[in-house]
């Protein structure tokens, strides 16, 4: 158990990038997997390692994320002295301003992280799905005698948000700079997840913030790599950084693969999530289910290949939906067609309509829309 770091979760890095789905939501509240939602990979990983005081910055939409997260006891994060806090935007800002980027948002928190008596701090995105032995990351800097660690991933898909890391043989980062391609082969990348001494990001904080900075992997990663001692830290299982709606598609559709799954939900320790209470799947006389991950409370009278149903759908009789998503209570009534379609929550597809999108960039149906054949 390690009892001297805490964390600091940004909850909202990339939500401009996913479109329709975080509209209604913070990105870390965004559901994943039939039953989970972003964010509990982060909290997942922490409670793994023993890290039991977790800040969560919000920035808007943050009302399903509260709900979720509720105490934190499914995580058994519902301390009496530590445990999940989270900070809205403005509480903390006497400028009563949004926060521009993690430099200004961590700048409002310096009163919490100097009161705070943990001497080391694990900053995360909720935005990383991924199952990793956070324990590893801390022995690694402390063998290394790193000032900062962070955590790396190869990325075949990359993007010019994408932030491209270079070490030398010992692992040290030597160079960091953004991806200006999608093509070529896979790079080691910045997973955005950084272990380091309260003191120091303090101290760097300050310096960037009166700069006017506010890019924390420009301004203050890429500005240090001369003066501190930074160090990769590899993950080699499964990762996933959620920041557009191609790379949701893919990592959603990676759970039909059995060995993904479980590595990504029991590899270095269970998933935890919300516990709801619902009733069984029903599967009538016309279902057919091939490949597909299906959560409870559903009733299927239809085809569901390929797809993954969340909590309370209903697939009419003679219903298709084949590589898609629906999130929870979607109704697919009869004769519809999905094919490469993300519905969010309590979307209804009407009789007969069919729609479609791509494997490349499947089209996404907001929550509470209807969807038919006049539109």
């Amino acid at each position: 158990m390690n009892a001297n770091a805490l964390s600091i979760i940004f909850s909202s890095d990339s939500d401009s990038h996913l479109n329709d789905l975080t509209y209604h939501r913070t990105v870390a509240s965004l559901p994943f997997g039939g039953r989970y939602r972003l964010i509990d990979f982060a909290l997942s990983n922490l409670v793994d390692a023993g890290v039991s005081k977790v800040g969560i910055v919000a920035k808007n939409n943050y009302n399903s994320l509260m709900d979720h997260i509720r105490m934190g006891r499914d995580w058994d994060l519902n301390r009496k002295n530590s445990g999940i806090i989270i900070f809205p935007p403005f509480v903390l800002n006497t400028l009563s301003e949004m926060y521009k980027g993690k430099i200004d948002a961590l700048y409002s928190l310096r009163n919490f992280l100097m009161s705070a008596k943990e001497e080391y701090v694990f900053l995360m995105p909720a935005n990383v799905v991924t199952n990793v032995d956070l324990s590893l990351v801390e022995r690694l800097h402390f063998e290394k005698k790193a000032d900062i660690t962070l955590l790396t991933y190869r990325a075949n898909e990359l993007h010019p948000r994408k932030n491209i890391i270079e070490t030398d043989k010992d692992g040290r980062v030597v160079a960091s700079r953004f991806a200006v391609s999608s093509e070529g082969e896979a790079e080691l990348t910045n997973m955005g997840v950084y272990y380091l001494k309260k003191q120091l990001l303090l101290g760097l904080v300050d310096g960037a913030y009166s700069k006017g900075f506010v890019d924390f992997e420009k301004d203050i990663i890429q500005k240090s790599l001369f003066e501190l001692r930074v160090y990769s830290c590899e993950v080699k299982n499964y990762v996933a950084v959620i920041d557009r709606i191609p790379a949701y598609f893919r990592a959603s559709m990676d759970l039909l693969n059995a060995e993904i799954r479980e590595d990504l939900f029991y590899g270095n320790g269970s998933i935890l999530t919300k516990v709801k209470d619902s009733v069984p799947t029903r599967y009538r006389d016309n279902a057919k289910v091939v490949n597909s991950l299906i959560a409870d409370g559903c009733e299927i009278d239809g085809t569901v290949e390929n797809s993954i149903l969340f909590r309370g759908v209903k697939v009419a009789r003679g219903a298709v939906i084949k590589d898609s998503i629906v999130m929870e209570n979607g109704h697919i009534m009869e004769g519809a067609s999905l094919t490469f379609t993300i519905t969010d929550k309590n979307v209804v597809v009407r009789e007969s309509c069919s729609v479609a999108g791509s494997a490349n960039y499947p089209f996404v149906v907001a929550k509470d829309k209807i969807m038919s054949n006049n539109q």
